[in-house]
């Protein structure tokens, strides 16, 4: 695992100033504290910081092909990069270190740009070919490694993470205000677009060719719903045996691993399978807390280290710990993300970075096998439609009266998606028509700040990806659009981001994609039965989770945020959204927002919009407001909030 940049100059004439290539790695250097190594040739640069996890004498980067025509600088792990070594030096080529970086190399001079679809793993590279004075950047399939770029007049700026490129004093940090609206309307940024005007991600399963200052995108893989002719016993035994082999081929490593525990099927699972499959000790993680409402994953986490025998490490934290870590989390996300158990994730990856320096987890099998309760309640409501027909209005006016009576938040959420298709009211699992930034945004935003709104440019994403997939049914159809938007540009960037921070790489065995085409190819049924979810995969791990384990309430990795910003935390959040700091952006009106704060108090339902508005206030502070960006560094801004 490691952090990578560079810069390509259209005008061959022009060269990259070592300095400038240096700085951008200076940015990044949490993600790669081993190593650093740089590659100039002219008009290019390439900056690596190394995380030494494979072949841990010879992994330098950048990195060479025989001739040192070819330079590759990578970030990620490839899987079954000893088998394409094999293969490759059946061709002739011969190979001066033992790492899966080289593989890349190689893989590029035998099959060109098309080498990307050879790989099975977790990547973002660059490789410059002096030959064809060509650029290719590629991001692995569904977007476990970040990679931005600037896409400028004269040149083209790459790095994983943002702080790099704003490292280029040509580089202005302005902040695109119809993003904000998109921000809002999902809680967080779905699509290629930033906060950034001009930096972009380059999008899952791309790659960008860039020569004589030309860039084309082109993808390489998309997922597929294809359903196979799979009995639920074979489904089962496969599924078995997919999970087993990817979880092997996630353990290869020359250090330690250790496993996040959520107390959840899919931790657990990972630990399961990773059993006898590793030369060290196994050793595990989790977070919980002691609160009234939250359920504290601690008594399953250990019940799971207990059963697989890894050495177990836990901790919680306190209000102060949340506050106090907010700002360096805007600061490491880079993008707005509305999701407080990411700083359950920093905490618990600081505990394991004196113990490990790769970590596994669940993450992806909710989206891959439909573990969320929503695609339940959805796939009921529009069964339903289905069979009243155009009666469905009436049922949804009678849903509501009944909610009036019995104060059922099931019939709330389930009349008006009756009024609606599918495709008007599915956005992501997170986001809704009916959420408070989509349906009152109006209210919310100044006049001024509304001549920046554009509601269809803000669900563009969506509909694309809806659009794409039309043919399918309602559950692939959400479970598409979450795998192209609310895991890409939330859970993974929260994943990558904070256990970088830490200097912590994160692998995800659901997310292979071999795993992730399996569970494509299963019915609906497989999936979703009945009032079950992840059906499937539940039966395949019977036998290997606890029952106590598998039978459980599904909650994630709570942390108790919404009753701290009531209590403990309520005055310092109240000193944000009410600064004039805050409110001289013009974007909200103050009475909207005290409306909120008084909503919230009163019935403690808006603690995620609430949470939104931080982070985006947050983020304004820590990017559009610093100065001095050309000596960007790891100094984080601090927090000040002005009467």
């Amino acid at each position: 695992m490691c952090g990578i940049c560079g810069k390509l100059n259209f005008d061959s004439e022009k060269a990259v100033s070592p300095a400038l290539v240096k700085a951008m790695a200076d940015t990044i250097i949490h993600r790669g504290p081993d190593d650093e190594g740089y590659y100039l040739s002219g008009p290019v640069g390439f900056g690596f910081r190394r995380l030494s996890i494979i072949d841990l004498a010879t992994g330098h980067q950048p990195l060479a092909n025989e001739d040192g025509r070819v330079w590759v600088v990578f970030n990620g792990e490839i899987y079954n990069y000893q088998e394409l070594r094999e293969f490759l030096m059946t061709k002739g080529h011969r190979f001066k270190t033992q790492t899966d970086t080289e593989v890349i190399v190689h893989l590029y001079e035998e099959f060109g740009e098309e080498c990307v679809e050879k790989l099975r793993g977790m990547f973002a590279f660059a490789i410059w070919d002096e030959r064809t004075r060509a650029l290719l950047l590629a991001r692995d399939r569904v977007g476990i490694k970040p990679l931005y770029y600037h896409l400028g007049e004269d040149s083209l700026l790459f790095a994983s993470e943002i702080k790099a490129i704003l490292a280029d004093p040509e580089v202005q940090a302005e902040v695109n205000p119809a993003m904000i609206d998109r921000f809002l309307s999902f809680y967080y940024l779905p699509g290629e677009e930033t906060l950034f005007r001009g930096i972009s991600k380059l999008a899952p399963g791309n790659y960008m060719v860039v020569r004589e200052g030309r860039a084309e995108i082109r993808s390489y893989w998309d997922l597929e719903f294809t359903h196979s002719t799979w009995t639920l016993q074979e489904a089962e035994q496969e599924l078995e045996r997919i999970l087993d082999e990817s979880v092997r081929l996630h353990m290869i490593s020359d250090v330690p691993v250790g496993f996040l525990l959520s107390g959840g099927v899919d931790s657990t699972a990972m630990l399961n399978f990773a059993v006898g499959k590793s030369a060290f000790p196994l050793s595990s993680y989790t977070l919980g807390f002691s609160a009234p409402g939250i359920t504290d994953e601690r008594p399953y986490a250990r019940l799971a280290a207990d059963t697989y025998g890894s050495e177990h490490h836990e901790l919680t934290i306190s209000p102060s710990d949340f506050r106090d870590f907010l700002p360096q989390y805007v600061w490491h996300m880079e993008e707005p993300v509305c999701e407080p158990p990411a700083i359950n994730l920093y905490y618990v990856s600081k505990l394991a970075k004196d113990y490990v320096k790769v970590l596994i987890s669940g993450e992806g099998g909710d989206e891959a096998f439909a573990g969320y309760q929503n695609y339940r309640r959805v796939l009921w409501v529009e069964r339903m439609k289905a069979l009243l027909g155009p009666l469905s209005p009436a049922a949804a006016s009678g849903l509501a009266a009944a909610n009036r009576v019995l104060r059922s938040n099931r019939l709330s959420s389930a009349a008006p998606l009756l009024r609606l298709p599918f495709a008007e009211y599915y956005y992501s699992r997170l986001s809704t028509p009916f959420t408070f930034f989509n349906c009152q945004f109006r209210e919310l935003y100044t006049p001024d700040f509304l001549q920046h709104v554009d509601k269809s440019e803000s669900l563009r994403p969506v509909t694309r990806y809806m659009h794409n997939s039309d043919r399918q049914g309602c559950l692939e159809q959400m479970l598409y659009i979450d795998t192209k938007t609310w895991l890409t540009d939330d859970l993974l960037v929260k994943a990558d981001k904070m256990t970088m921070a830490n200097s912590i790489e994160l692998r995800v065995p659901l997310l292979d994609h071999k795993v992730l085409e399996f569970a494509a190819s299963l019915p609906a049924h497989f999936k979703v039965r009945g009032f079950t979810t992840k059906y499937i995969a539940k039966r395949a791990l019977k036998k290997h989770v606890p029952a106590a384990i598998l039978n459980r309430r599904k909650t994630g990795f709570p942390v108790p945020y919404a009753a701290w910003q009531r209590q403990e935390l309520r005055e310092w959040m109240l000193a944000i959204l009410l600064d004039q700091q805050t409110l001289k952006r013009g974007y909200f009106e103050r009475k909207s927002i005290e409306k909120l704060i008084a909503k919230d108090l009163q019935e403690g339902d808006a603690s995620k919009e609430l949470f939104c508005l931080v982070v985006l206030e947050l983020w304004h502070r820590s990017f559009a407001d610093w100065r001095g960006r050309h000596e960007i560094n790891e100094e984080i801004p601090t927090l000040s909030v002005s009467k």
